[in-house]
């Protein structure tokens, strides 16, 4: 091949790849920016401080995920909670409590509940694959943040659409497709959580923010750090392993 059709071809793909690029909507990068966190299945242990003015805790907890409708968290730490494990099929969530020995559906009035005393809620783990499906996405503009150009796009609740914000502002890069920033509004679209995504990792398969921090506007002092001290996707799991039965016997 001559030094002119290599300089052509190379500015044909050029061309290819930037049209492809300009092609991918609002919703085209939300379910990338999914796809990179969630994969098709994986699992995870994560550590998670709850930070309050006069206090502080921490949980240690293992995660397996399927798809967007399966997953299991399982309580390691600390020792007097140790056990407990959270079952999210599609829409519904479970929670054994094995002091007591106890199986209980969360109802939809609980679902606002703080998860075990956190800034995430009930809803936040039964619904965090939504951004998907049950939203309307634009993208507002693009700027820099933390050294990467993103694209912030705006994620606004179909109608009848069962979540509880009000909208959701994203700050995704273009390089990965990485969440950096996310802004909750409620319903009168004022904002009531920020979160932000950082310690960007090679996790293996893929390059991702391994730690999340969530701060509650209104209530100063408060925040919630989460954080992957282990992940692997794309593991062999069965959907039996997410059943009510095996939730006393996961660990």
């Amino acid at each position: 091949m001559t030094k002119l059709s290599i300089i052509t071809l190379a500015f044909l793909l050029s061309i290819a790849l930037g049209s492809h690029a300009q092609e991918l909507t609002a919703m085209d990068i939300i379910k990338k920016t999914d796809e990179l966190v969630r994969g098709k299945s994986n699992y995870a242990e994560m550590e998670m401080k709850i930070v309050r003015p006069k206090w502080e805790r921490t949980l240690k907890f293992k995660t397996w995920a399927k798809g967007t409708d399966y997953s299991i968290v399982y309580i390691d730490y600390p020792i007097k909670e140790k056990g407990q494990v959270f079952l999210k099929r599609e829409r519904e969530m479970w929670n054994y409590v094995p002091s007591i020995e106890r199986m209980v559906k969360i109802p939809p009035s609980m679902m606002m509940q703080s998860w075990m005393g956190s800034d995430l809620t009930n809803d936040d783990l039964v619904n965090a694959s939504s951004i998907v499906v049950d939203y309307d996405h634009t993208i507002l503009k693009e700027e820099e943040k933390e050294g990467y150009d993103c694209w912030v796009i705006e994620l606004k609740p179909k109608e009848d659409a069962p979540v509880v914000w009000g909208k959701i502002i994203s700050w995704v890069t273009k390089k990965g497709y990485m969440t950096l920033r996310n802004e909750y509004y409620d319903e009168d679209e004022y904002l009531v959580n920020t979160e932000t995504l950082s310690h960007i990792k090679n996790v293996g398969d893929r390059i991702m923010p391994t730690r999340y921090e969530i701060i509650p506007v209104n209530e100063p002092g408060n925040r919630t750090i989460l954080e992957f001290t282990h992940i692997t996707f794309n593991i062999a799991i069965d959907d039996g392993f997410f059943s009510i039965q095996n939730m006393k016997r996961v660990k």
